[in-house]
């Protein structure tokens, strides 16, 4: 998210393209427009028909809209999921779903497998390519569909105001309560603009999501599929595993957000374990240890420092044609190394040339993240506050998030523990969004003996590796993986992971996980 707000975009991360631009949005139907890439000439997957289920419908159609070309959808089997927005008005107004068949590479079995998409607000179809090229299809087919609100959908509850803002607040101090105010509005304003296009906002939801994929098995005709869920895409799967069991042969998560727990204060337990595993394996590191001593705690001074005194810096980034002011404070610095470790073999010079007064390396990263064209206008804003503002924010306090940040960073100052990272001003963003919470069941513990692979990942500091072992205590066949020296969202980063996944959906009792044995941690760039 990948979880992460929709007011904090990532910097650059070492991902396949797919996952870098995950998410796309124009306020236009999805499924109305000409395919980006093929159609239905390949006739239908196995198991899969034209159908309905309940009231939800699938009708075969052209492929979605994707904001960048999907090579892997060449040749897929397409159409639309067509559902009810709000199931407590099963006959009221509809909504409809892209969906996206790719055929399985070799032989295929009967079971395919469901990818669940993180964000939230990620689009499914847009992280195709992702799951192609990390050999998911090999001989399975591999099932995409947009959730709710996002890209592929219609409608698209993207609000490209708010990644605007995202790009003038680089000049913003973080923390600060007139920039506060400012990112309430813009949230203010996308509220407003869709509520003004007829949206229930109360639809959008983790709990409507998981029910849009229990009607899409049946509507397709499949008797038993896999489910593989990344970051976001993991809380969605635990509660569709917990409500919708049937037709479930294994299931899959990666970056694993458990809805028991999922909220701001989680996140500082991640960035403290994902900055304690990068630092460490620096400190293992006999060149990095020398070039760069005490890492941790020169990182938790500057962040003490910037906080107390932000710097102003100007930076060029790509496709900008101008300059670019950017103030780098504590806030900016947490969010900014939230993001980076997955570009961990760098973070160590970065920090250590923050501390010697040159903080163009960190300025450049996180204006990039926030200036790039994949920022703008992919992000389903309505999904994500939907997600944030019934099913976070009414189960924990500001005080929570505060306590939270004060044991994972005692040293931290006030201003920064408040705006948990990636989710800056959460609390006031959802009274604005003004939706009433999910009911309690929604943070039930998923208990199940479905197989399962839990992946984590040892840089992870969005979701936290230790949130894998805790999903695991209550999932009686799990498989838990640690994959180390990785960031958020293994499979995107490492073979070893890709290798692991395909493994488990072919023998889910028994993956074969002998790659771990040879991982190496990043060479850390080492500055003259």
């Amino acid at each position: 998210m990948s979880i992460r707000s929709p007011h904090d975009r990532r910097a650059p991360r070492r991902l396949p393209a797919t996952l870098a631009a995950a998410t796309a949005g124009l306020l236009v139907a999805g499924l109305a427009a000409t395919p980006a890439q093929a159609g239905n000439d390949a006739g239908a997957p196995l198991g899969t028909v034209a159908g309905t289920a309940g009231h939800a419908r699938f009708v075969p159609g052209p492929c979605p809209r994707t904001a960048d070309p999907i090579p892997a959808l060449e040749g897929a089997y397409c159409g639309r999921l067509i559902v009810p927005e709000n199931r407590s008005r099963p006959h009221g107004r509809k909504i409809s779903l892209g969906v996206a068949i790719v055929h399985a590479a070799t032989r295929r079995a009967a079971d395919p497998i469901v990818w669940f998409a993180g964000g939230p607000g990620d689009d499914a179809v847009s992280e195709a390519q992702l799951a192609i090229d990390g050999g998911l299809n090999r001989d399975r087919d591999v099932i995409f569909m947009s959730q709710r609100g996002t890209y592929s959908a219609d409608p698209v509850l993207t609000c490209p105001n708010i990644d605007r803002f995202n790009a003038r607040a680089l000049g913003l101090v973080y923390n600060a309560p007139s920039t506060g105010r400012l990112h309430v509005q813009a949230t203010r304003a996308c509220r407003d603009q869709l509520a003004r296009r007829g949206v229930d906002l109360r639809a959008y939801n983790t709990s409507e999501s998981a029910a849009d994929y229990a009607d899409l098995r049946v509507a397709l005709g499949i008797k038993r599929w896999n489910v593989f869920g990344i970051s976001y895409g993991t809380d969605l799967a635990l509660t569709y595993m917990r409500k919708y069991p049937q037709g479930i042969r294994s299931v899959g998560i990666d970056g694993v957000l458990p809805p028991s727990l999922a909220g701001a204060s989680l996140t500082w337990s991640a960035a403290r374990q994902g900055f304690d595993g990068l630092f460490r394996a620096c400190r293992q590191q006999p060149s990095c240890n020398r070039r760069y001593p005490n890492l941790s705690s020169t990182f938790e001074r500057l962040v003490r420092r910037l906080e107390a005194r932000p710097i102003t810096t100007t930076v060029t980034v790509p496709d900008h044609p101008r300059p670019v002011k950017v103030v780098l404070d504590g806030g900016v610095l947490v969010n900014w190394a939230t993001s980076a470790t997955h570009l961990a073999a760098g973070v160590p010079r970065s920090i250590d040339e923050l501390a010697h007064g040159n903080p163009q390396r960190i300025a450049q990263q996180w204006a990039g993240g926030k200036l790039s064209p994949q920022a703008i206008g992919r992000l389903a804003h309505g999904l994500a506050y939907g997600v944030f503002c019934s099913e976070w924010t009414p189960f924990e306090t500001q005080a929570d998030v505060i306590r939270a940040g004060r044991r994972a960073f005692p040293s931290f100052p006030r201003s920064v523990l408040a705006n948990a990272p990636q989710l800056p001003f959460l609390h006031a963003d959802c009274r604005a969004w003004d939706v009433p919470p999910a009911p309690r069941s929604i943070r039930k513990v998923t208990r199940s003996s479905i197989p399962t692979l839990v992946m984590s990942a040892g840089f992870d500091a969005q979701t936290g590796a230790s949130n894998g072992a805790y999903a695991a205590r209550t999932l009686s066949r799990s498989t838990v993986v640690t994959v180390p020296y990785v960031a958020h969202v293994a499979f995107a980063e490492s073979p070893c992971a890709r290798a692991i996944t395909v493994s488990f959906f072919n023998s889910p009792n028994a993956p074969n996980r002998s790659c771990l044995a040879g991982l190496q941690p990043p060479r850390f760039e080492i500055a003259p």
